[in-house]
């Protein structure tokens, strides 16, 4: 952060953060709205195809030129699809805050093995409390298949974050890899997308629907979160980022009617207190991990 940023532009900043928060929410729970017209893979299909459309068109990538680095950005491609399919399938399953509480596990798992701290088991603990909350006390209360969309999405974005670093090294425009690595991702998520939801997925109607969810859930947070870090210091912009299964549970009762219980609550509460407890207490030269924009 430059030490000339205002106290007042900080402000400004944290604001924003918290603002793309609930846009990117409520773009996963336009998203849900929108599953019976098109189906959970044609949702996932155009999120992720109109969101390769705008990073190619914003950043006009140069290609890969060498055999490596197309293999950097095929791995983060493959990351970035599995992911999307499997927040969504779990989105599709279970309420947007439990898939998001649970979500946030991967790059909670991340830091504390990155951190190599042993306060940093403590948060460890705290979100996996949070996890058996959400689910151990009423085995039958959530859909088990979409617990296991929730923590495949989990792992993965524990691995895009590691496929993020990685092509931020290979590439030196940081968008690069990313759109390309996007586009990777719409060419294996497409082809699903169309078998399930068939004509419909060019219907007008839902093509516009699919590029209101990745401008949302892709184009402005990624955005927001370049002028964020502009003037806010990783640690706080963290914290705030840690915030998102709280706000999670608010766009899912205000856009899907989706009532949270005592216990949901307060594993929710767990596993916010265990990213922000892991954000202040990482090691000072390592970022904070963000929402990530696929």
């Amino acid at each position: 952060m430059p030490p000339d940023v205002s106290a007042r532009a900080r402000i400004g900043a944290g604001m924003l953060v918290l603002g793309e928060l609930i846009v990117q929410d409520g773009g996963a729970a336009i998203a849900v709205r929108i599953f019976p017209s098109v189906g959970v893979f044609g949702v996932i299909a155009l999120r992720v195809a109109f969101s390769a459309l705008v990073l190619l068109l914003v950043a006009r990538p140069r290609p890969p030129r060498r055999l490596a680095e197309w293999g950097v950005i095929a791995g983060f491609g493959l990351v970035i699809a599995v992911m999307n399919t499997s927040f969504y399938l779990a989105a599709a399953r279970i309420p947007l805050a439990t898939t998001v509480t649970i979500e946030v596990l991967g790059p909670l798992v991340l830091s504390v093995v990155m951190a190599r701290r042993p306060i940093a088991w403590l948060w460890a603990g705290l979100g996996v409390a949070g996890v058996v909350l959400l689910w151990g006390l009423d085995l039958h209360r959530l859909d088990p298949l979409g617990v296991a969309f929730a923590a495949v999405s989990a792992l993965s974005w524990a691995a895009y974050i590691l496929a993020s670093a990685e092509s931020g090294r290979r590439f030196p425009r940081p968008l690069d890899g990313l759109a390309w690595a996007m586009a990777i991702a719409a060419v294996l998520t497409l082809p699903a997308g169309i078998a399930t939801a068939g004509a419909r997925i060019v219907l007008p109607v839902n093509l516009g629907l699919g590029l209101l969810v990745a401008v949302l859930s892709s184009a402005i947070p990624y955005g927001v979160e370049q002028v964020a870090l502009r003037r806010l210091h990783p640690s706080p912009f963290g914290v705030l980022m840690s915030m998102s299964p709280g706000i999670a549970a608010g766009v899912g009762f205000v856009i899907l009617a989706q009532a949270l219980t005592i216990a949901d609550a307060i594993a929710i509460v767990l596993v916010v207190a265990a990213s922000v407890g892991a954000v202040l207490t990482a090691p000072r030269r390592r970022p904070a991990i963000a929402e990530p924009v696929a």
